[in-house]
């Protein structure tokens, strides 16, 4: 077991505060950062009590990455911490392979974590991968958001993640590791031109010249990171003032409020009220917002309309084919049906034309045919069971999870940059 490191120690209680979560994970790819963040955190665990895990992903990408894995487990095993190997096996070979295999980490990792009690998991980011992050986002003509690159902590998917080492130097952690003999894993993809991380690696590091390194890189993402928390309040006073939820679970708000907000702030709520109804965790792209706001539609798995003083923004009919839940799981996200207990079969889903038939008195209910075609049911094969919404008073409610949040955002993310830990 490695020694507690004083600057490490002192980043996790920046981020923590006294009482750090009882049951930690780390994120383990093998790499050298990962390696170093194990080793960091398996010194600071036993120091303070905290029982610590590691898992690592195997993208099934590559012949040796099994046993990579299982060799960055051994090491976990030698420091005192217990491993598990997530397997991804959803590539299709289309898309962004690098955004792909990005999100089923963060989805098995989440599913690992929530499946041991984990509170926090800890992530290997850098102040060079925050520099590249940034110099990436700007070559996308990024705002405020993207440029002010990854956050320190960050509550998602109800776990938190946290990157103790955003401030600390790529260089410096391997010198560490020499320094104590340990060994670590190169990714080849960490050179393979064709990903566009690792063209922004190699040109960062001829912007030196001009004044562009990853200090400067760095810094910019800590300013901007105030800025986008001045406009997450302004957006959640905005939210707080002209918006409501009502029943079906659509977003209602004033149109005449949200007309005279400033048009940065206008587009953040729309934005707000549609990742909240869709239950997406990617901000729609901002020309699409902007021709939303201006003729209405449909936009992430969603309906915008106008109706005298009253936009609505509610769930798509059609996003919702095909999805369905167990009786008593979340369903699209964002939805419960809470009652008697079913018999095995039952199963939640959008309850459609078909369900809203057999439902004669939902105009009772004061909600539009379009919203309500979209509110979750309790089905039995064909047989519908319960309607909560569109026939409320029953056995059976329909309840929104506490897990989707407050439609008024929430600053989860730390402002204030963290301290490089080799100082």
């Amino acid at each position: 077991m490695t020694a507690a490191h004083p600057g490490f120690a002192a980043v996790m209680a920046d981020l923590f505060g006294a009482a750090p979560p009882a049951r930690v994970g780390v994120a383990l790819s093998g790499g050298g950062d990962s390696t170093a963040l194990l080793a960091l955190a398996a010194g600071w665990a036993a120091a303070a009590g905290v029982a610590l895990a590691a898992a690592t992903v195997d993208h099934g990408l590559r012949p040796g990455a099994r046993a990579e894995a299982a060799a960055a487990g051994e090491m976990a095993r030698g420091l005192g911490v217990a491993h598990d190997i997530l397997a991804w096996q959803g590539w299709t070979g289309r898309g962004n392979l690098q955004d792909a295999a990005r999100r089923a980490r963060r989805a098995l990792l989440a599913d690992w974590a929530r499946a041991r009690g984990i509170d926090a998991v800890l992530l290997g980011h850098t102040a060079d991968d925050q520099a590249e992050t940034v110099l990436m986002r700007l070559a996308r003509g990024s705002g405020v958001d993207g440029l002010s690159g990854m956050a320190a902590l960050r509550r998602a998917d109800g776990i938190t993640w946290a990157r103790p080492l955003l401030g600390t130097r790529r260089a410096w952690l391997r010198d560490w590791l020499r320094a104590g003999a340990m060994v670590w894993a190169e990714d080849p993809s960490n050179a393979d031109p064709r990903f566009f991380r690792v063209r922004a690696r190699a040109a960062l590091g001829g912007l030196a010249d001009l004044g562009i390194d990853v200090a400067g890189l760095c810094a910019t993402a800590d300013r901007m990171r105030v800025a986008r928390a001045a406009l997450d309040a302004a957006t959640a006073d905005a939210l707080t003032r002209l918006a409501d939820v009502d029943a079906a679970g659509d977003v209602r708000i004033a149109a005449a409020g949200l007309a005279a907000l400033p048009g940065e702030l206008r587009l953040r709520v729309a934005a707000r009220a549609i990742m909240w109804v869709s239950g997406t965790q990617y901000r729609p792209r901002r020309t699409a917002l902007s021709a939303l706001l201006e003729r209405g539609g449909t936009l992430a798995g969603c309906v915008w309309t106008e109706a005298g003083a009253t936009i609505r923004i509610a769930r798509e009919p059609a996003a919702l084919t095909g999805r369905v839940a167990a009786a008593g799981a979340r369903w699209d996200g964002r939805w419960r049906i809470e009652g008697p207990a079913v018999r095995e079969g039952a199963r939640i889903g959008a309850l459609g034309a078909a369900g809203l038939r057999a439902c004669p008195d939902w105009r009772e209910t004061g909600l539009p045919r379009a919203s309500l075609l979209a509110t979750p049911a309790l089905w039995r094969n064909d047989a519908l069971i319960a309607a909560p919404v569109a026939a409320p008073g029953g056995a059976w409610r329909a309840v929104l999870d506490p897990a989707c949040g407050p439609l008024a955002p929430d600053c989860d993310y730390r402002v204030e940059p963290l301290a490089d830990i080799a100082i």
